[in-house]
């Protein structure tokens, strides 16, 4: 521990600190601690790829944008295990190929929103030994439409099969409809995938969701119906686990940050200082997702106990 001699430093100190620190480099310490720290992944295990801005850290005055980052998330760990900052959503593209760069894809299978659904993504996590699941919408209009008249005729198609599982889920005063259904047939494929501009193309998938509350059976049900492209074999079960299981990152991670961290509502703005505090606050979210919690305590509780005890904290950091 620092002796700190001089006294606890002030709040200003902390931000001139953090803004001048190098990104780069305190990110790097970030991934060798996460590679220390993360246990075995198990095969075919799913990481999340998906962005966040933090909304009040831009500064209209000085026309700086709010700063977006793009989170890769292991499942199964539930732990964040990579961070790329961007200057916008709409340049999300721009760093994925060096956030892939840096993980560890044998074996792994990657889900990216529509945003992701880039013929180079799907290269770069086949030849990393990944496998890739890819929502598919307008920015690949061709390809959509395509997918979309596929399963529409199909089932005049009697040489085309469909695999299908469907889940029914009641929870948060919903009951959810689940309906995977998966074309992998070789013809389809490679008239979708002609010069196999899709590397490892598979299966094509569709997710039709149907929510009704529970409580107001009267209440008209909503449907809607998403699109993705795959690489992984036609199995609709483990298909419509991984796609569900993208959500993930959104609830467990981007949901933390937002109600728990209170990250939308920070302010800091001078140089590399939110880019680093992110880093800190992904790291302390693995620690409390990491840390035996046999009762079920809220993170929110976690947290508060390891502010109110050294030994708490300390057991937390696997200093004890």
């Amino acid at each position: 521990w620092l002796g700190l001699e001089h006294g606890v430093p002030s709040h200003d100190t902390f931000g001139r600190v953090f803004a001048q620190i190098d990104p780069v480099q305190f990110e790097a310490g970030f991934y060798r601690w996460v590679r220390e720290s993360l246990p075995d992944r198990p095969a075919a295990g799913v990481i999340a790829i998906d962005g966040k801005t933090a909304r009040r850290s831009g500064d209209p005055q000085r026309e700086q944008s709010p700063l977006h980052l793009v989170t890769a998330y292991a499942v199964e760990q539930r732990l964040v295990i990579g961070q790329n900052a961007v200057g916008s959503k709409a340049n999300e593209i721009t760093v994925i190929p060096a956030l892939l760069e840096r993980l560890v894809l044998k074996g792994q299978v990657i889900t990216i929103d529509a945003m992701g659904c880039q013929r180079s993504f799907a290269e770069q996590i086949v030849a990393g030994g990944g496998d890739y699941v890819l929502a598919v919408k307008g920015n690949q209009g061709a390809l959509l439409e395509g997918v979309v008249d596929t399963f529409a005729l199909a089932p005049q198609d009697t040489e085309v099969d469909i695999v299908e599982h469907q889940t029914i889920d009641k929870g948060h005063g919903r009951l959810e409809t689940r309906t995977c259904a998966v074309i992998a047939d070789p013809a389809v494929i490679a008239w979708l995938n002609p010069a196999q501009q899709w590397p490892g193309l598979q299966s094509i998938i569709r997710i039709t969701a149907t929510r009704a509350s529970a409580s107001a059976p009267l209440a008209v049900p909503t449907t809607s119906t998403r699109y993705y492209i795959s690489s992984l074999p036609p199995d609709a079960v483990r298909l419509n686990q991984v796609i569900r299981s993208h959500w993930a990152i959104e609830n467990e991670v981007h949901w933390v940050l937002d109600m728990i961290y209170r990250e939308d509502s920070s302010r800091v703005r001078r140089g590399y200082a939110q880019q680093n505090l992110a880093v800190i606050r992904k790291l302390t979210l693995n620690l409390l997702k990491s840390t035996p919690n046999p009762k079920k305590r809220s993170l929110r509780i976690l947290r508060k106990r390891a502010g109110w005890s050294m030994d708490i904290l300390f057991d937390m950091l696997g200093l004890t």
